[in-house]
């Protein structure tokens, strides 16, 4: 195994405190929302499956698919799934998943957020590299994602308030 290949890993300081970063995380209908994903009425339980349309621009015709490993209140969350699979007449159900783990850690200045997806070495070779490519530029999107989403709805808290 390769860690430089198998593994991405992105960190972003959320300058909010680690009580609301866990809420857009664990709460499905709020990842959702920042992740691009619909997930209304739906939950991350562990050991079940979650599924949702994804939103995003391009990509309406697919169905996002993960199976939540662990829900760690505040800690850990994580879930697995195969990535980048975008083709929608491929059947990739027989193929091994990778493993992606948010983890939180307070920091002086708000919370650290980690995200982490592992397990590419696994993927079959004709598809590993554009897989892990395009998920590696799809975790940069995502990490400015939930930057912005939690900046907006501190502002749309504060004008509620006043």
């Amino acid at each position: 195994m390769n860690p430089a290949s198998d593994r991405i890993e992105r960190k972003i300081l959320l300058k909010v405190p680690r009580s609301k970063v866990w809420r857009v995380l664990a709460n499905a209908e709020a990842f959702g929302q920042w992740f691009g994903v619909s997930l209304e009425g739906k939950r991350f339980v562990s050991g079940e499956w979650t599924q949702g349309q994804i939103t995003y621009p391009g990509y309406e015709h697919l169905l996002w698919n993960v199976l939540v490993e662990r829900v760690e209140p505040e800690r850990v969350f994580s879930f697995r799934w195969h990535p980048y699979a975008v083709e929608p007449e491929v059947d990739y159900s027989q193929e091994p998943t990778t493993l992606v783990k948010f983890e939180l850690t307070d920091m002086d200045d708000g919370t650290l957020l980690t995200v982490s997806e592992s397990g590419f070495d696994h993927i079959p070779q004709h598809r590993r590299l554009k897989a892990f490519r395009m998920d590696s530029r799809g975790w940069d999107e995502q990490m400015n994602n939930i930057e912005e989403f939690l900046k907006t709805s501190a502002k749309t808290r504060e004008r509620q308030e006043e």
